[in-house]
């Protein structure tokens, strides 16, 4: 039985994502124990790791921060025994190496960029971006294999990651402009999308990540 655990810091939309991640599970037929971590000893025995986020840059950061020892347990986990990762909304922005929303705020800077205020030349797109939106895949990956190429996903953000490398991204949604949808680098993935929130493509995106073996 595989370990998820999903981590628990308050700053994430965690019954939906428990509930999608349990769907995809069941939908692969394999058996899963979907948890949440509160501790970083409740993240040693996990075989993926899904770091949820809503609200604001700061906020999500410092409750990360205050949570005891979990950052180097992610860390450890992570980059030395590459446990699969993925990052959802904030949860992915926090891997840039700051945050710009109203103060500078250091991320976790496990891939280059960082996030900015939305800031469409086109003044009837409104913010935050909110609703349905297609992504524009840059190349291909195994996390997104069961998506469609026109998938579409849900969004809700009004900061977004401004990635360093092109290397890192795996696709973008257009909202007045490119907006990074997808990361990757190494064992690492990160939505600016709520898959849990984006039905059919969204548990495509889940079942792809539950199978990686990166």
């Amino acid at each position: 039985m595989s370990k998820i655990a999903v981590i628990d810091y308050g700053s994430g939309n965690l019954r939906s994502v428990v509930n999608a991640v349990r769907a995809a599970a069941n939908e692969l037929g394999r058996e899963s124990d979907i948890m949440l971590a509160t501790t970083a000893d409740e993240l040693s025995s996990a075989d993926a790791i899904i770091l949820p986020g809503v609200g604001h840059f700061a906020d999500c950061r410092a409750n990360l921060a205050k949570a005891q020892d979990m950052e180097q347990a992610l860390s450890e986990l992570v980059h030395e025994k590459a446990v699969p990762f993925l990052g959802i909304c904030v949860g992915m922005q926090m891997l840039a190496d700051a945050g710009h929303e109203g103060q500078v705020v250091q991320g976790l800077s496990w891939i280059s960029g960082d996030v900015f205020k939305l800031t469409p030349q086109d003044s009837s797109l409104k913010i935050p971006h909110m609703g349905w939106n297609q992504l524009h895949f840059a190349k291909s990956h195994p996390v997104t294999s069961y998506m469609a190429q026109d998938a579409q996903v849900y969004f809700v953000h009004s900061y977004h990651f401004k990635a360093t490398d092109e290397a890192d991204i795996l696709a973008t949604a257009d909202y007045g402009e490119a907006i990074v949808s997808i990361v990757a680098k190494d064992n690492i993935i990160g939505t600016q999308f709520h898959p849990e929130k984006s039905q059919q493509q969204g548990q495509a995106f889940l079942r792809g990540f539950l199978d990686w073996r990166p």
